[in-house]
Formats: C-alpha cells, structure tokens, sequence
C-alpha cells in the first residue's frame, strides 16, 4: 500500500491510534455510527412535531430539553474521552531522542485498513508525519518547529520537557475514582511531539489563529501600495487545509468533517430564518492532566468593502482556551463565546 502526507494529516492512513485491538475500534466506531442514526430519527422526529404544534411551543421544548442536557451533563459519568485516557500508552515514561526513533512504538503494527478508505484518528500519523517533516527539511523536527513558533512570534510555545525549567508551567489535574482533584501522572510526551508534546499560552495561541486567519484572508484583499504584508502561507494553502476531506468525520461536532489537521464546519442554510451553520475551523486537544480548544470564526467579508483602506485582514472571531484538567470538552464553549463576539460585531 501507499501512505501519502495527505492521507496522514487527514488521518485516513490506517495507522492505529493508542487502542491496539482492532475488533474494539470497529466496536467503538459501530456504537458511534448507531448513536447518530438514534440522533437523526430524533431531530426528524422534532421537526415533524415542529411543523403541527407550532414555533411557541417548540421553542419552550427545546429550552427544557437544553436545561436537561445541561443537568445531565453535570451529573453523567466520564464517558468515551475518559475511556480513552485508559489506554497504557498515555502514560508512557520513555524519553525518546528523536522522532525517527520514536517510530518503534508502532512501526510492526498491521495497518488497522487499506490506507484512504477510512477515517481514524491517530496521534501516531502525526509522528509519522513529523518523521517525514525531519528528513525532508534535513533538521530536527523539534528544531524546525521551534524556529516556526519564533517567526510567529509565539515565544512561550516550548516543547514538554519535562528537564527544562520551564517559567509559569502549569500543574496538571485528573479526578480520582472518588471524583476528587488529584494530580495528574507523570508522563513523558517524547514520543508524540507532533500530536501532542507542546506547551503553549493563550496568547500565543491566539497569534497562531490570527496568523492563519491573516493567511486565509490576505488574498481577498486590495493590496494598497504594499501596505498589505503578505500572510505566512498561502491563501490557497490555508483554504487547502479548511477544505473537508470526503469519508472523514469530527467527534466534537458532528456538523463538521476532518480537513487537514483541522475540524471545519462549512457554510450552510437549507431553510429560510431557520438554523445556520457559520463556516469555522477548530481543533480541541487532550493530554494527560489538560484540555484545549482553538477556534476560528471568519468574519463573511463584504466584497465591496475589501479594497476600503485601512478595513484588513484578520476579520473574524478567535477562541481559545486552555485549562489544566483532562477530559474537558470546550468545542461548544468556544462557539458559544465566538458567536456572542461575531453578534456583537454585527450589531455594530
């Protein structure tokens, strides 16, 4: 078989993820797959019940509906993302000397399909991918990456190390079977640098959005006599990466499908003052003992207004947050918070 880049950033490369079993991901992937089929029959249902009863009472439904599923979430038992913290290989404590070596860990593994057919995600794609970044740019992938955080400007984005004395390192919590904070275990994250051994702050994950947003948007606009910088890619490049990828699919929003490394929801009305999806990319990552979400809600430009000097990019909303407790979900939270600041921009 053929393993490209593209298949690995996607992650339809057949490359396992922790779970070795492969009669266990098939399970997972089969309960998942009935749970959104239970899902569709029900939203069918409620809009068939929408259309006889009326808008009104829909509405006082749907309010009851939202403030059980808040409750229940409160109250609910970890579900599948503390499942997969059970995996022996989060917890690895062997520091690796570099990328290529850290390929041992999988590299006799079978493949768990035929490369391209489905989708899966896994961290060790990522590693693989960031071998291949090693050799093709003929220096340490950790290097590279470092020298890239420092053109974005992004100096408080370090490797995990556990050796470094890192200023202002956050401490890390889980909760205990007795639902108590507790500390989080020591883990070495060498083996996994690309698909997660970074530190980073809000801010600089705010630079990095912005960056790309920047990227994504310079095209569109008029450059008046070169006071427009060029992005750090491409346009075409960032709208690559922001394409959905066909037999992909998105655990935090089942709106959106995987692109390149990033979760994109795309642009979509089917029904006139009914719900819209406002297209954005996100990613969310989990660690051993922290959760993190980085969103980005571009602004819908007015082609009118985008030679009107000094309007320039970046235009949209960016969310990110960063909390030192495992198994958060703040997918949600983030839309929530950047559709208010997207509103209020309108309402300007």
């Amino acid at each position: 078989v053929t393993i490209t880049t593209r298949l690995l950033v996607s992650h339809l490369s057949g490359i396992r993820h922790y779970e070795k079993d492969i009669a266990k991901v098939k399970e997972e992937k089969e309960k998942a797959n009935r749970g959104l089929k239970l899902t569709k029959s029900h939203q069918d249902k409620e809009e068939k019940e929408k259309e006889g009863k009326g808008i009104e009472k829909t509405d006082c439904v749907k309010q009851k509906k939202e403030r059980d599923g808040e409750t229940k979430s409160r109250n609910s038992k970890p579900g599948r993302k503390d499942k997969e913290f059970e995996q022996e290989e989060y917890y690895l404590k062997e520091k690796f000397e570099s990328v290529i070596e850290s390929l041992k860990i999988f590299k006799n593994d079978p493949l768990f399909f035929k490369p391209g057919d489905q989708f899966l995600y896994s961290t060790y794609g990522f590693t693989l991918l960031s071998a291949v970044v090693e050799r093709a740019s003929g220096q340490k992938f950790t290097d590279y990456m470092l020298k890239m955080f420092r053109d974005l400007d992004m100096l408080s984005t370090v490797l995990d190390d556990n050796e470094a004395m890192i200023y202002n390192r956050a401490r890390c919590y889980v909760y205990n079977k007795k639902g108590r904070l507790v500390n989080a275990p020591y883990v070495d994250n060498s083996y996994k640098w690309a698909g997660g051994g970074f530190l980073s702050s809000v801010g600089d994950l705010l630079k990095f959005g912005n960056a790309l947003l920047y990227s994504y948007q310079a095209g569109q606009f008029k450059n008046r006599n070169g006071k427009l910088l060029p992005g750090y890619l491409k346009p075409g490049t960032v709208a690559m990466m922001w394409t959905p990828v066909p037999k992909t699919e998105v655990s935090w929003d089942r709106d959106g499908k995987y692109a390149m490394a990033w979760a994109v929801v795309e642009k979509n009305q089917q029904y006139g003052c009914c719900r819209q999806q406002r297209h954005y990319a996100s990613h969310t990552g989990g660690a051993v003992g922290a959760s993190s979400v980085l969103l980005i809600l571009p602004e819908e430009l007015d082609p009118e207004a985008l030679g009107t000097w000094p309007v320039a990019p970046p235009r949209g909303v960016i969310v990110t947050i960063i909390c030192n407790m495992q198994s958060v979900s703040l997918n949600s939270t983030a839309l929530k918070i950047a559709r208010e600041f997207d509103k209020e921009k309108r309402a300007q």
